[in-house]
């Protein structure tokens, strides 16, 4: 053992990362979309809590604050930056309890890619950098057991977040989001950035969010040729395609109503979901592989984690609700289930 709780974890086996707040919250009616700005945390506290609860239950082993979009930036956005701390400290506070809750979870604090990156722009890249700085200064207050920093499409602002993440000491985790153009939106390959924060300290790299588990894939296996260190893969659960690489160009022809702003994303992207045996099966093909760091993204519920998990032969708590279809009243094989009531689902 060398004294690192999350290479540690990932040197035994699986280790499970629940995302894709955002949008989970957002159905569940907390959050506003196309502003995605996490003040859950201060106004309804016990969605959140509720929310990282029920991922846990389903098996995620990081509990990570919801601080996703809140940057400064952000919340100058929504005219709220006198906000910026305490809904920071809130996450974090939140992460912390459930975390507590189960002897082992490990909290994560959290950064990502923002709305100002500008490679051509030394003055906005020093802005990033301030913004990065005070979350993870927070985070570390507030007790933080690693840092991830995720979803960047910019290499030069994942090298960032990873250098002001690993001046406090802690773990890190660090996902890249390519778009559709198959490199960083500045230039540099995908598995070159990815060898370049292994080499500057990255304990965890890999991809999260953009893309579903069949565009997700082909990146992966690569970066996990490259790198010798852990690798992460949290994919969004659409069925993303070769020609509609991310969920940012999933196209619907069958809607009958479609979006008012004109793309399926972020919210009409319901009919394009993958299911969870699909979810399950990336998961699966994934850990082969030889990727310990697993979870999923943007479109997340507690089912798509619980499947990740069963995937790699973990049981949680929720599997105590895992499917039993012996007992269905159509699918069944119990002998208390009559042949012409399993003989509807023929013609239902």
């Amino acid at each position: 053992m060398n004294g690192n709780p999350l290479t540690d974890r990932l040197d035994t086996g699986p280790l499970l990362c629940a995302e894709g707040f955002l949008f989970e919250l957002e159905r569940r009616g907390y959050l506003t979309a196309g502003e995605f700005v996490p003040e859950v945390s201060l106004e309804n506290p016990d969605a959140l809590r509720s929310l990282h609860r029920d991922f846990q239950r389903a098996g995620s082993d990081i509990v990570e604050a919801f601080t996703y979009n809140g940057h400064r930036e952000k919340m100058r956005v929504i005219g709220k930056e006198e906000l910026l701390e305490p809904l920071n400290r809130s996450a974090l506070r939140i992460a912390r309890e459930v975390a507590d809750t189960r002897p082992g979870d490990l909290m994560a604090g959290n950064i990502s890619n923002t709305n100002i990156w500008d490679p051509a722009d030394p003055s906005r890249q020093d802005e990033v950098r301030g913004m990065f700085e005070e979350m993870v200064g927070w985070a570390v207050d507030e007790g933080a057991d690693l840092i991830i920093g995720e979803t960047f499409y910019y290499a030069g602002e994942a090298l960032t977040a990873l250098e002001v993440a690993r001046s406090s000491g802690l773990p890190v985790v660090l996902t890249l989001a390519p778009m559709a153009a198959e490199a960083m939106a500045d230039g540099p390959g995908v598995v070159e950035t990815a060898q370049r924060l292994e080499q500057a300290g990255a304990d965890v790299v890999g991809l999260n969010c953009f893309r579903g588990p069949d565009t997700m894939m082909p990146w992966l296996r690569q970066i996990r040729a490259a790198v010798s260190c852990h690798v992460a893969a949290l994919p969004v659960p659409y069925r993303t395609t070769p020609s509609e690489p991310t969920f940012f160009n999933l196209s619907d022809v069958q809607a009958g109503v479609p979006s008012p702003h004109g793309r399926t994303f972020p919210t009409a992207l319901d009919p394009l979901f993958t299911n969870r045996y699909e979810i399950g099966a990336f998961a699966r093909e994934a850990y082969e592989l030889g990727v310990h760091y697993l979870g999923v993204c943007c479109g997340a519920s507690p089912m798509h984690i619980r499947e990740t998990a069963e995937a790699v032969g973990r049981q949680t708590e929720a599997s105590r609700y895992s499917e039993r279809m012996e007992n269905h009243f159509m699918y069944g094989s119990h002998d208390r289930l009559p042949a012409h009531i399993r003989s509807l689902g023929e013609r239902a």
